[in-house]
């Protein structure tokens, strides 16, 4: 072939590949990166689909009474797309406008500002002034607004923060034909209407973001509202059973953007019905005891079957902040708060002290030493040399005493003599059988396990390379050294000391039901038998023998819990005092835990007090009082009820709490217990803080709006305004 002719065919077939690429591009071009903006300039109508989320389930407690509920709340929200091609239509129907009347020598029609080039700016112009007129307050945050138009173009509303009273919503449905972009919507906000009561428990909820809208969305949807996040509490654990399935609006638009009407409408469903275990009346009664101290947490449970029936820690916060999202204001002073009002310290782990002496009297009884007898001299040495002394609380020692009598007055010689015998693995697995060391189960996120000294996390991740000496194992025994425990922890083994041996797993969450007759059912009421430790080898004796001391302690001369005990019901008690170090200072936890009635328990109540002197003159008044509200319940007294407020705390010292004065006969108080600074002489090399500040999830933080709002252009800004809405939160 001549190369003339060979050059032609390369040359035609280079141009007929460079058009091909330069169509397909334009092809892509025009059906992929511009296809809506082309759609949308076809005359005609079209669909226009909008995802709704689903409602979220209410919570209530054991009888029915709501703790968590949905009330409808009516929103304005921007579609900032459509806004923003809107405007430019309309700046090009001006401009043609202009240019036909310059053609024609007639006055020209004034050309929008070609300043504008923002979509706040957009918004300021064609949308604020017609709020306004409708009595709409406008202050926004034109920084957050933009922000949104980059990130999320048209595929997710933004909410204006408004809420709207009903004649202001009725009034837009009518008028926002008028305002392309612009749209009301009524949807189901979640409240707590009793304020902080619970709020641990219950949770919080976190507005939904652009990651949590799944791949290919903007496929199915033009529009996509998704649903909140339980991001604590309950909303968390059972967030999947909260959620409704969502709904689906079909709209029909013409070629500028305006609603013709509703071609069709799937209606959200509504989530799971959570029932708790709770009791909202019990609960009320002991947050508002706890309140006589500065941080505290109490455990209220039914020792015949696990459920809890008030779980309350102070200082609080208020759950109804987060709702849809909180204010930068209020969240800075939620984290500034040195006490940790986020904090659930009904689940987190705390210094025991003496109240270790219940697992260790669980293990010496499981290894033979139920009749174990100790002459208490006020000490006992450890080490090589005897250089580690480890202190009873009472100086001059207790003498010779059996074992009822040392739970009674929580002789620390008497248990770590038991704790050396029985040996350090034995003392482990003991306390493991009693569900320490480990978290309990409970349907609530972010539990602590605890610590048990010699255990394989302890050993490897806590102290690696340690292992257990006399003195370790004689701290553990009286609950020092490196010994953690929740309230929740203490509260379940008590119970099974009260009930016969039973080891229940706590529960929070009773039942949930799906509204869907299909689905019905979807955690069912029923106690979780986690272990019987009467097939672990404890017998009724043994456990007749540690309730025997527990109601010496509450009832008898020389009683540590003797502030716990009541006139008309006999309770059993034990107390503990814990040396610890509090931001860096040296304080105590008091605690105190206790059952009643003594033969037939109805009530396991277990109390911590931050910076308490001591737990027979802290805790104990404090568990007196919750018992007294709880029996006089049974009796017919119908506890009070209503919302709580914030209580910040305080780091001030506790040296004790009054029982208040009433129907009880003043007690003889004979001895002071446990200090918690017995085993002062034998602290870990490198004390460790039991109980630190949780990480919490970072939540919705509401933009600040703008300090003033910016008149539209064009306006003078001096027109009377109608009177504006309340700011949403």
């Amino acid at each position: 072939m001549e190369p003339r002719v060979r050059f032609r065919l390369y040359l035609l077939t280079a141009l007929i590949l460079l058009g091909s690429g330069t169509l397909l591009s334009q092809l892509y071009k025009f059906q992929i990166e511009q296809r809506d903006y082309h759609r949308q300039r076809i005359p005609g109508t079209r669909n226009v689909t909008i995802r709704e989320p689903g409602v979220r389930g209410e919570i209530t407690d054991r009888n029915g009474i709501v703790l968590a509920q949905n009330v409808r709340k009516y929103e304005l929200v921007f579609n900032l797309k459509e806004i923003e091609n809107a405007w430019k239509a309309q700046r090009k129907e001006d401009k043609e406008a202009a240019k036909a009347a310059r053609a024609e020598g007639l006055p020209e029609v004034p050309s929008p500002d070609a300043a504008i080039v923002k979509i706040s700016d957009i918004v300021d112009q064609t949308i604020i002034p017609r709020l306004q007129e409708h009595g709409i307050e406008c202050r926004y945050s034109r920084s957050a607004l933009e922000t949104h138009h980059i990130t999320h173009g048209g595929l997710i509303p933004f909410t204006f923060p408004v809420d709207l009273d009903f004649d202001q919503f009725s009034r837009l449905a009518e008028y926002n034909l008028e305002m392309p972009g612009v749209y009301v919507t009524a949807r189901p906000r979640r409240e707590y209407p009793y304020g902080t009561l619970g709020g641990h428990f219950l949770g919080y909820l976190k507005q939904w973001e652009k990651g949590d809208v799944p791949e290919g969305a903007d496929k199915k949807f033009d529009h996509y509202l998704g649903e909140d996040e339980g991001i604590m509490g309950v909303e968390a654990s059972l967030d999947t059973e909260l959620r409704g399935p969502p709904g689906k609006r079909t709209l029909l638009k013409d070629e500028k953007g305006h609603i013709l009407g509703l071609v069709d409408y799937i209606r959200p469903g509504e989530g799971a019905r959570v029932e708790l275990t709770i009791d909202a009346r019990i609960q009320f009664l002991v947050e508002n005891v706890l309140r006589r101290a500065g941080r505290a947490a109490a455990v209220v449970m039914n020792p015949t079957n696990g459920e809890v029936l008030a779980m309350a820690s102070l200082p609080n916060y208020d759950p109804n902040h987060f709702i849809p999202s909180i204010s930068k204001a209020d969240y800075q002073h939620y984290r500034a708060n040195l006490a940790s009002p986020f904090t659930n310290r009904a689940i987190s782990a705390f210094t025991p002290g003496s109240i270790f002496k219940l697992p260790t009297a669980v293990t010496g009884c499981l290894h033979g030493l139920s009749h174990h007898r100790h002459n208490c001299t006020g000490s006992i040495a450890y080490g090589r040399n005897g250089d580690v002394e480890i202190r009873c609380w009472l100086r001059t020692g207790h003498g010779t005493l059996d074992f009822p009598s040392a739970i009674q007055r929580s002789c620390n010689p008497f248990f770590m003599s038991m704790g050396t015998k029985v040996g350090a693995k034995a003392m482990v697995d003991g306390f493991q059988l009693g569900g320490l060391g480990e978290p309990t189960g409970i349907r609530l996120p972010a539990e602590a396990p605890g610590i048990v000294p010699g255990s394989l996390w302890w050993k490897t991740e806590y102290r690696p390379g340690e292992s257990l000496t006399p003195s370790l194992v004689a701290q553990l025994a009286i609950g020092q050294g490196d010994s953690a425990a929740t309230p929740l922890q203490m509260c379940a083994l008590v119970s099974a000391i009260a009930n016969g041996g039973l080891y229940y797993q706590p529960r929070i969450v009773k039942r949930a039901i799906n509204p869907d007759p299909r689905i019905g059912l979807v955690i069912e009421d029923m106690p979780i038998l986690k272990r019987n430790l009467l097939r672990e080898g404890l017998t009724t004796e043994h456990l007749d023998i540690i309730r025997t001391g527990m109601w010496k302690a509450a009832n008898e001369a020389g009683g540590t819990a003797r502030r716990a005990s009541l006139d008309e019901v006999a309770v059993a008690a034990k107390t503990g005092t814990a040396q610890t170090v509090d931001h860096g200072k040296k304080s105590h936890n008091a605690w105190t835990v206790a059952y009643a009635p003594y033969e037939e328990p109805r009530y396991a109540v277990v109390v911590i007090v931050q910076n308490g002197g001591s737990g027979g003159a802290v805790a104990g008044p404090l568990v007196n009082m919750i018992l007294r509200g709880l029996f006089a319940q049974d009796a017919g007294l119908k506890l009070p009820l209503h919302k709580l407020g914030l209580f910040e705390g305080h780091f001030d010292p506790i040296a004790s709490i009054e029982i208040p004065e009433g129907d009880l006969i003043p007690l003889a108080i004979d001895e002071v217990g446990e200090t918690g600074e017995e085993a002062s002489g034998a602290e870990a090399p490198q004390p460790a803080i039991k109980v630190r500040p949780r990480a919490i999830p970072v939540p919705s933080i509401t933009p600040e709006a703008d300090p003033e709002p910016a008149p539209p252009r064009g306006s003078s800004g001096g027109e009377e305004r109608r009177t504006p809405t309340r700011r949403r939160r």
